[in-house]
């Protein structure tokens, strides 16, 4: 048996042959449907909707619930084929996560019943968008204690007033989930704003220079009027925003290693193509070193969070336990893929050698679902059991 020079450490050999078969569907349609497109969409910053229909195919959308039109596979296999998706290009899989992950698991763990089933077979189907929106244009990280964004409780109706920053899949979502604080006891509130409501403005960010098929928004909320029944039951306080954090976080996790994997792919495929004094490039000593560093910081960060997939499954994962992968291993997705544009040299700054979209793209996830200080200072508290937050 041969070693997988991508999957090291044969990360597949967890999942059973259903669950395998579908994975490689996944990478088929990256390597088939994905890369072909996915540098013209980047340079114009426009998002592949004709891709829809395929990963819509692929039967993958909230793979971890039960019901209501999801398939109700594992933690595992769903963290899995996140990474497939970010490996093919990580704007597509952080559609796939505001959608699947944010947008449709605050309905699945915050949504009453007749709220999961009015909203989440469609969304399985892809034939409802949803969008996350929880950062606002002055609070990121204090999202806790600093949301500005307001409701007020008028009857049978809620009243939204505020802004909301960098809300993924906004331009086109059908529905948004809004966090809001109630004026009334101060506690965050989860809330479904269907696309058209009156008040509801949506304004596409233009200029990133991360995940620039990502269409993200700046949303205004003047005087917008929810029913009641678009309020998420189950959703009183933040610590129930903290429950479907906790799930994403873990997926993002994932994506970093999608996009490391990404990078060192293609540097892998160029350095055996690519020939200097009359041979390939990976024949030599520094540019194996270089992959093999690559190649360590993949299989460490993709064991790391197969692990926490597992403690998901178990029902024993905590917030810790997610932020120190999501710290971790960004932080070696962003090694990597230096290390990636380091051995294409010049090349690795053209976006058609790949690479250097993966450089830009995991500045972003880098830095969302929780920067590396406050990841850290989650699992310091942990360890310590002393907060050193501010």
């Amino acid at each position: 048996m041969t070693t997988d020079p991508i999957d090291f450490y044969g990360l597949e050999l967890l999942l059973n042959d259903e669950e395998r078969s579908l994975l490689h569907a996944v990478r088929e349609f990256g390597d088939k449907q994905v890369a072909p497109i996915i540098n013209e969409h980047w340079t114009r910053a426009t998002f592949p909707f004709e891709l829809v229909p395929a990963l819509r195919d692929l039967g993958i959308v909230g793979t971890p619930y039960a019901g209501y039109g999801c398939p109700g596979r594992s933690f595992l296999l769903d963290g899995l084929i996140s990474m497939e998706l970010s490996t093919a290009d990580p704007s597509i899989a952080t559609f796939f996560g505001v959608h699947s992950g944010l947008s449709m698991g605050s309905i699945y763990l915050c949504g009453s019943e007749e709220q999961k089933q009015r909203w989440l077979p469609a969304m399985a189907r892809l034939e409802k968008i949803g969008a996350f929106g929880l950062t606002e244009p002055d609070v990121g990280s204090g999202a806790s204690r600093g949301l500005q964004t307001t409701a007020r409780r008028d009857g049978d109706t809620w009243v939204l007033n505020g802004q909301k920053k960098w809300i993924g899949n906004a331009t086109f979502a059908d529905l948004i989930i809004i966090w809001a604080r109630d004026v009334a006891d101060g506690q965050v509130k989860g809330f479904v704003v269907e696309k058209d409501t009156p008040g509801f403005t949506i304004s596409k960010l233009e200029d990133k220079m991360a995940l620039r098929v990502v269409q993200n928004a700046l949303i205004t909320l003047d005087d917008v009027r929810v029913p009641e029944t678009n309020r998420l039951a189950g959703a009183n306080s933040f610590r129930d925003t903290a429950k479907v954090l906790l799930m994403t976080r873990a997926g993002v996790a994932w994506m970093s290693v999608g996009c490391a994997r990404g990078a060192y792919r293609h540097a892998l495929a160029y350095a055996q193509q690519r020939e200097q004094f009359g041979k390939p490039i990976a024949a030599f000593q520094l540019v194996q070193d270089l992959l093999v560093r690559m190649l360590a910081n993949t299989t460490a960060s993709a064991t790391l969070c197969a692990r926490l997939s597992q403690l998901q499954d178990a029902g024993a994962a905590y917030d810790e336990h997610a932020s120190l992968a999501k710290m971790f291993c960004t932080m070696r997705m962003r090694e990597t893929v230096g290390y990636a544009r380091e051995l294409l040299g010049g090349n690795g700054i053209l976006l058609e050698h790949n690479v250097g979209r993966y450089v830009a793209d995991a500045e972003a996830i880098y830095s969302y679902e929780g920067t590396r200080e406050m990841n850290t200072l989650i699992v310091g508290r942990s360890i310590t059991g002393h907060s050193a937050f501010a």
